[in-house]
């Protein structure tokens, strides 16, 4: 074979191998940006607590995957109106007994995860679960269930559990939507 045809065979596969690495470089940073759109904060937050990129994506990943696995319903409307009507049990009681109040609402959002048809056996995968489906919010809800846990340790005052009572309220309004139980970046946004 002549020379050139070396050098044509020389140059195509150079051609072929930048290709493949400048399609593999968009490709990753696709997956990036659409990871970062779905998770929002959730997606920085992973990063941070994995410290690396890719690694925390690949976690992310795996959740939508995982959260795919799932078959989460909406409520009936009986079911709806009957947990609204305990949550306004639970709020009213919370003036009087704040402590009492911060448990019923974490128990309370533990059975409406339940019947949606979330896994409520471990929280770190509950959590995992709901950041797919509401990135806005898990992070509430994990302070929300870290104030829970320091108060029964006996550790928080009445502040603390009133916060923790609004991350729950937030995460319970989301969870009897009557949608799939998903909401879209742009509506986590407004």
């Amino acid at each position: 074979m002549p020379v050139w045809g070396w050098i044509v065979i020389a140059v195509v596969v150079v051609l072929a191998a930048l290709a493949i690495v400048a399609g593999g470089s968009v490709s990753r940073r696709k997956r990036t940006e659409r990871l970062r759109e779905r998770f929002g904060p959730e997606y920085e937050r992973t990063v941070d607590e994995v410290g690396e990129q890719k690694a925390a994506e690949n976690e992310l990943a795996t959740r939508e995957r995982n959260r795919q696995k799932l078959e989460i319903v909406a409520l009936d409307p009986d079911a709806r109106d009957r947990y609204s009507h305990e949550w306004r049990a639970v709020q009213t009681a919370f003036v009087d007994n704040p402590a009492a109040a911060v448990v019923d609402a974490d128990r309370l959002v533990n059975d409406v995860m339940r019947e949606r048809g979330y896994p409520v056996d471990d929280f770190d995968k509950r959590a995992a679960d709901i950041s797919v489906d509401h990135p806005q919010i898990v992070e509430n809800y994990r302070s929300a269930h870290d104030i829970f846990l320091l108060q029964e340790a006996g550790e928080v005052g009445t502040e603390h559990q009133r916060t923790a009572f609004v991350h729950y309220r937030a995460l319970f309004e989301r969870l009897l939507e009557t949608d799939q139980g998903t909401e879209s970046p742009k509506e986590a946004r407004t």
